[in-house]
């Protein structure tokens, strides 16, 4: 791997030196590539499942249809939070004109000599957010993650533009260059390797036959070795050694 490579460029340089730790070329390794894209892939998943810098939050942009309020995001979408029209909120037309900016900019920023202040922009701010929700700024939804299926629950009668807030997974090229998940990752796939491995040599439990008697494989020792290992990632997760962000205060 090169020297001022952070994490992996692909996939395949990843396998690479999974098959260099398991000393592959100086020893018969059994290991095929389905054996090493099996332990990349479960270890993306437990990373998935156990960190939060597994995810990011991002803005995503789809047009309504007339008449359909039943629509299927990408599979990277994990989490949907909030869906904001453009419009002005009474389903009435396609403009984007927006009432309750134009009022903020008349009562605020072209009157800054007369009016104004932190605590004038505040309740200017929470006035527009009740607005905003009486007259239908944001669309209330529901969401099934398993399916990908995000319904609004309400009638749609023209096409607009939506924005939607969601949490959605970072795709496995960017998890293998991060400075922190990619070292991670190659010490988990070499874990499941060293299990798989040990699992196909555990079947000879009584040895190999060979010229000076029985050969005895280390089926067992590398199962051990690969449970203390994972164990020992799982934690490191736990106590945010791997880059994730922990949780903020909890009060009660």
């Amino acid at each position: 791997m090169a020297q001022d490579q952070i994490g992996y460029k692909s996939r395949e340089e990843l396998i690479s030196e999974l098959q260099l730790r398991l000393a592959d070329g100086m020893v018969d390794v059994e290991l095929d590539r389905d054996h090493y894209d099996v332990g990349i892939d479960k270890a993306i998943g437990i990373y998935r499942q156990l960190s939060s810098g597994s995810v990011e939050e991002s803005i995503i942009f789809f047009n309504t249809e007339v008449d359909v309020t039943e629509y299927i995001l990408p599979d990277e979408v994990m989490e949907v939070r909030r869906m904001y029209r453009r419009g002005i909120g009474t389903n009435s037309g396609g403009t984007n004109f927006d009432p309750f900016d134009v009022a903020f900019n008349n009562m605020y920023m072209l009157q800054a000599g007369q009016i104004g202040g932190l605590a004038v922009f505040d309740a200017f701010s929470q006035y527009k957010e009740t607005l905003g929700r009486v007259f239908g700024s944001e669309y209330n939804f529901l969401w099934n993650r398993n399916t990908k299926q995000l319904k609004i629950l309400r009638n749609v009668r023209h096409e607009e533009e939506i924005a939607v807030g969601v949490y959605n997974f970072i795709p496995e090229s960017i998890l293998l260059r991060d400075v922190y998940a990619s070292n991670w990752l190659g010490s988990y796939a070499l874990a499941m390797c060293k299990m798989m491995l040990g699992e196909a040599r555990s079947k000879y439990q009584s040895g190999l036959p060979g010229a000076g008697g029985a050969i005895q494989l280390n089926g067992e020792a590398l199962k051990t070795e690969a449970q203390n290992e994972i164990q020992m990632l799982k934690d490191s997760v736990h106590a945010y050694e791997e880059g994730n962000m922990p949780l903020g205060f909890v009060i009660g």
